[in-house]
């Protein structure tokens, strides 16, 4: 008999993970979902605008015997993320799943922030995930009759906290989510997006984060613990997968509740 983890729908199937590179031997999000797609038997196409931080992503899937490529990306700009598709099914001749990574962080009101900082947050946070879609969806349908993806926004976007330019970019990303759910589902195309709470993340803790910091944002949910990459990455390989066959358009909160509780304005030790 089966056990319910044999039918993912993963094995021999393509993706791309955006941004899936990381610091060192750190998980983050993209890396965590690359490594465990892998595991499911799924190819992985690794990208990242640095791309030895791929290349070692890619290492690690390859010392599990997984199957994976890097590509460097700079998926604000068009050409690349055309590139990047290209590249998938040059590899493996069809791409089913594409995992929206790629982001960047800011701090402050529509008052402190300069207008070209708003810009590229928005930029990178949003247009990315525009143009790596864009391209990834009509190779999706030629080559596979249909994929998923999975878009990662934040808690951000459902409890402001003094992060205003991000907090509006990552609630973007639920209504790009949302819309192309509606404008693919008629070509079995599945598009979800996931909202992390306060992982640790190499994203997060390579800018310094203090002892007292980490505790606190480990006491802010529910669960008094911290969240990891591998939360998102095992989210995202949920949501690609057949499981999933029947969820689209959706918002999936990982954040051991906290946004359950009431929110606390950002700090720079975080």
């Amino acid at each position: 008999m089966k056990g319910p983890d044999d039918d993912l729908g993963l094995d021999g199937k393509v993706a791309i993970v955006s941004g899936g590179g990381a610091v060192g031997d750190g998980i983050g999000n993209g890396r965590a979902a690359a490594i465990l797609l892998a595991r499911a038997g799924t190819k992985v196409v690794v990208s990242d605008l640095d791309k030895k931080l791929a290349e070692r992503t890619v290492e690690m899937i390859r010392a599990e015997g997984g199957t994976a490529v890097a590509e460097a990306c700079d998926a604000t700009h068009e050409a690349d993320c055309r590139r990047l598709v290209d590249a998938a099914v040059d590899h493996w001749g069809r791409l089913d799943f594409l995992d929206n990574n790629v982001g960047i962080g800011s701090r402050g009101s529509v008052v402190d922030e300069k207008p070209e900082e708003y810009r590229r947050v928005m930029q990178v946070n949003v247009e990315t995930m525009f143009l790596l879609s864009r391209h990834a969806i009509p190779a999706m349908i030629k080559t596979a009759k249909g994929g998923s993806i999975v878009n990662i926004s934040s808690i951000s976007a459902l409890r402001p906290r003094g992060l205003t330019s991000y907090t509006t970019s990552k609630a973007a990303v639920i209504g790009l989510t949302r819309a192309m759910a509606v404008d693919h589902g008629r070509d079995g195309i599945r598009v979800n997006c996931i909202c992390p709470g306060p992982m640790y993340t190499p994203m997060v803790y390579a800018r310094g984060m203090s002892d007292a910091a980490r505790n606190q944002r480990a006491r802010a949910s529910v669960l008094k613990t911290e969240g990891t990459g591998w939360d998102v990455g095992h989210a995202v390989r949920f949501l690609l997968s057949a499981h999933a066959r029947y969820i689209t358009g959706q918002v999936l909160v990982v954040d051991g509740g906290v946004t359950l509780q009431g929110p606390e304005r950002d700090s720079q030790d975080h």
